[in-house]
Order: structure tokens, then sequence, then C-alpha cells
């Protein structure tokens, strides 16, 4: 069998003509026709080339991976007990889902108070207004993602460092505006961002407590690439120090293309070329600064790569790395790199499981770590806690938090024009009669609920709902504190689960449990 796809894709609006029909080691329709019309990728790249890379309409769209792992969370299930209770009294009173504490907090040193074990990683682009608002609602971590700079048309540059963005000033106050002390809006930066001087306008300007920096670009690792509408814009983004391929700045090709021929200008990301040295006297840098925690964001790179992120964020006091595995959303990178490319989520958690093992035994400073790339439901976290324990503490949910925003505000849209889904009148006409978790805003916001975005309402009322399952799985477990979810509380149901993962099966604990009889 084929973990692959075959060339037809959601993410390129392609696929195949014989659909039951195909050749699993190419992905091609088992018979190509003549006279077919080149629906599938292929199809696309003849007449598109490289645009053809890259997925379709990636300003109202987001992507993830369509590859059928063989190996996910599905193929580990959670443990369950009858006796005792971790973190509350042995009583039937007190020992009951509501009580179960999953508070958390982000950082080392300066430690912010979260309500959940949740940070919404890095997103810059579709309704990242209601998302930023959501996290300060549900008191989670949110991060603004990479090159927010790079696409605001009040930019003001001095000597080619930012001196006024105004679309990274409405982001931070997007999460200000209901931040009520739990989380934090965190801002990142990639090599561009770096030396555009991002990082220095957000913490000194803007008052930013928080930072992260990017390992690659774009999703993972990639160099971000985008293209140019026209050859000002082009040499526009040149003077500002990007990349843009091929060079705007070359008589004979800006000449051509007032022609019409020639290559499209592409905006493209510059990949890091740090080591220990420049990153750790940049966390320094950062911190005399002003900034309370500095985060690092990486992917799932090869795992001599993981190693020397970790000794670096540790030697030089990183408070929280976040490891993004394949599979989950990855951006308007190449479909084929979001395919084909990275440790899967479970692989990437359970690898850095054993680094972080191996680095406590020897005495390092461990910095707090984070794990995402296909999180979206309440099973997902408890999993993601349990399979990192005790060294993996917060779990990302990116593409389902926007989801969640982006599908909020558009009911609110078609319930104030009268338009209220058909699926959702059962609930009522209004926004307060359909968005259920207004009620618990208002106790804290009282009036100004009246004003909310119904995408922030909705994002929060997802967290609410991740949350409280949360709760009630922790509970079944009878773990009634996030810091007592151990690995123990996973059941690897496959061979490979339970070898990548290095779980103890259900006839390994057993045999353990027979010897106390």
């Amino acid at each position: 069998m084929s973990y692959s796809k075959a060339l037809g894709s959601a993410l390129t609006h392609t696929k195949l003509r014989t659909p039951d029909h195909s050749s699993p080691f190419s992905g091609m329709c088992s018979v190509c026709t003549s006279n077919c019309t080149g629906s599938c990728e292929i199809g696309l790249s003849a007449v598109r080339g490289p645009e053809a890379i890259y997925p379709y309409q990636s300003d109202i769209n987001q992507f993830a991976s369509e590859k059928d792992y063989p190996l996910d969370f599905s193929h580990l299930n959670i443990n369950g007990r009858v006796f005792g209770a971790w973190g509350c009294q042995k009583d039937s009173d007190e020992a009951t889902f509501p009580k179960v504490n999953i508070s958390s907090a982000l950082g080392k040193s300066n430690m912010i108070k979260m309500k959940a074990p949740i940070i919404l990683p890095a997103m810059a682009k579709l309704n990242w207004r209601d998302y930023y608002a959501g996290a300060a609602l549900a008191g989670v971590a949110v991060v603004i993602g990479e090159d927010v700079v790079g696409k605001d048309q009040g930019l003001l540059l001095k000597d080619g460092r930012v001196m006024h963005s105004p679309l990274l000033a409405e982001m931070v106050q997007a999460f200000r505006e209901y931040d009520i002390g739990f989380g934090d809006i965190i801002v990142q930066a990639n090599v561009d961002d770096e030396n555009l001087g991002v990082l220095e306008y957000a913490i000194q300007s803007l008052g930013v407590k928080s930072v992260e920096l990017k390992f690659g670009q774009a999703a993972k690792g990639i160099q971000g690439m985008g293209r140019v509408k026209n050859l000002e814009e082009a040499l526009r983004f040149q003077r500002m120090g990007y990349l843009i391929y091929p060079d705007p700045s070359d008589m004979q090709i800006a000449e051509n293309y007032k022609k019409g021929i020639g290559q499209v200008f592409e905006k493209i990301g510059k990949l890091p070329m740090w080591d220990m040295e420049i990153l750790t006297e940049r966390v320094q840098a950062l911190k005399k600064m002003g900034a309370q925690r500095v985060c690092f964001k990486t992917g799932p790179y090869d795992v001599e790569d993981l190693v020397m992120i970790l000794k670096i964020a540790s030697r030089s006091g990183v408070d929280l790395v976040t490891f993004d595995g394949a599979g989950g959303g990855t951006g308007n990178s190449p479909v084929r790199m979001m395919d084909e490319w990275g440790l899967p989520t479970v692989e990437l958690e359970s690898r850095v499981y054993d680094i972080l093992h191996k680095m406590e035994e020897k005495g390092y400073e461990l910095p707090q770590v984070a794990i995402t790339g296909g999180f979206s439901m309440e099973d997902h976290v408890f999993k993601g806690l349990a399979l990192g324990a005790p060294y993996i503490n917060l779990i990302g949910i990116g593409r389902a938090a926007m989801a969640a925003a982006m599908t909020g505000k558009q009911i609110g849209d078609l319930i104030k024009a009268g338009k209220t889904p058909k699926e959702l009148d059962r609930f009522g006409n209004t926004v307060e009669d359909v968005f259920e978790e207004i009620k618990k805003l208002r106790v804290f916001y009282g009036s100004k609920v009246n004003s909310m975005s119904t995408g922030a309402i909705g994002l929060y009322s997802y967290i609410q709902r991740v949350s409280t399952g949360l709760q009630q799985l922790m509970a079944l477990n009878r773990k009634f504190a996030v810091e007592h979810i151990n690995r123990d509380d996973l059941i690897p149901l496959t061979d490979l689960a339970a070898s990548v993962t290095g779980l103890k099966d259900s006839s390994a604990r057993l045999k353990q449990a027979l010897k106390d009889l």
C-alpha cells in the first residue's frame, strides 16, 4: 500500500480522472489518455508550471497534509483506572470532573498563568483578529506569525529598521483588549524580521513581553515564497532587504518584465544560518531589552538538529521550545512538502521525549516544551501531554483554533443578516441563543460582550469544549491535575506504536502487575 496521496488534491484543486483506478507508486491514473483535459496535478503543472507546487487561494484558505501516515495518535488509547485519585481527596463528592485543575503556566523564570495547557501557534493571516482576541478570552497564549511587517502598508523604516508598524500594533492590541491576566501574545520573528528589527520594535515600542525566534522559514523549514504582483513592489521589497528572484534591479530583467516576458517576481524568505554562539547572544540581548520570555519555534527536523536546538535552548536560558510535527497545518507550503517532509507528530514527540530524558540525566537545565502538529480535540491534547510527560506540558492547537475563529465569525454574520444556518436554527435565531458560551463571558466582560466579534467568541467556545473534554478524560483516569498525567496513561494499540513511543502495551503492564500478586 501507499501512504502518499494520489496526484489529485483538495489543496491544489485537482483530481484524478479515474480516482478508483490509480497507480499507487506514481499516483497517476492507471490509464492516462490522450484526450484528458488535465484535471490532476500533472495537468495543472502542464499549464501553470511551478505555480502548481503551491496550494490555491492561500489568502482565504489554510492547509494541512493529506498523507495517511502509518502512525498517529489514533494508534494510542487512553488508559483508565478505578482505584485511587491523584491531585484531589479520595472523596466521591470532591473527585468530579469540573474540579479537575488544567491550569498551566508559560515561561521559566517569569511565568504567566494560563487557564489551560494550550498554546495557539503562529498565525498572521485569515481571521487573525479573532484568533488573538479569542486566545485572550480563553486565557491561553497565542503567537503572531512571521513576516507581518512585509504585509504592512503603513510600515515605516529608518535605516532599514522598523520604526512603526500599525499592523503589528493592531495585532498585539487585539489580544490586549480582552486580556484579564491569563496567557500572553508572543511576537515571532524569522530571519528577515530579525534583519528589520521587528522584535526590538515589538519590545521597545509595543511593550511586548514574549518573543519567539523561528527556525526555518514559512511552514516548518522550507524557504517561504510568495509572488510579487509588479516590478515596483519587487523593488520595494528588495530595498527592504528581502531576497527577490529574479533580480528586479537588473535592467534586462526589468525590461523583460515590461514586455511581459521572463519569470514572475517572487519574494523568497532567507534561511537562518544560526549557531549556538549567535543564538545565545541573541537570547541574552532580547532579555536585556525587556523580553521576559524568549521562545524557539522549530519543526520536525533531523534528530541531530533537535538535539542541538534543545542544547542551545538549555544553555541560553530559553523559556519555551515549540516542536511542530509533520501532518499539521503548514500555511502556504508546497503541497508535496506538506505530505512528504519531516517527522510526524507522534514520532517527533517520542524523539523529543528521549532527548529531554537524556538531557535531564546529564544535568541540563530544561526549557519548557510544547508540541504541535495536527491537534484538534481533547483526546489529542490528553495523549500529547501523556506521551511527553513530564517534559512536554503544552499542546499547540493551530488550524483547528483558526477554524473555530473563522466559523464563529461566519455564523455570527449570517445570524445578524437573518440567515441563521439551518443546522443551527434549533438553538434559536439570535447570537445570544446560538452562542451558548456568551453567558460565561458576561461574568468577566459584562456588556462588553455585546460588541465582541462572534469569531472570538467561537474560538473561546471551542477552547472551552476542549478544556472540558480534557477534564472529563482526566477524571476518567483519576488524574485531577495536569502534572499527574504520565506515560502510563497511554496504551499503544499496535506494535509500531509501542516501538516508536517506547510505551508498554497491556501485556507488558500485566506482567508487571502479576509480580505483585
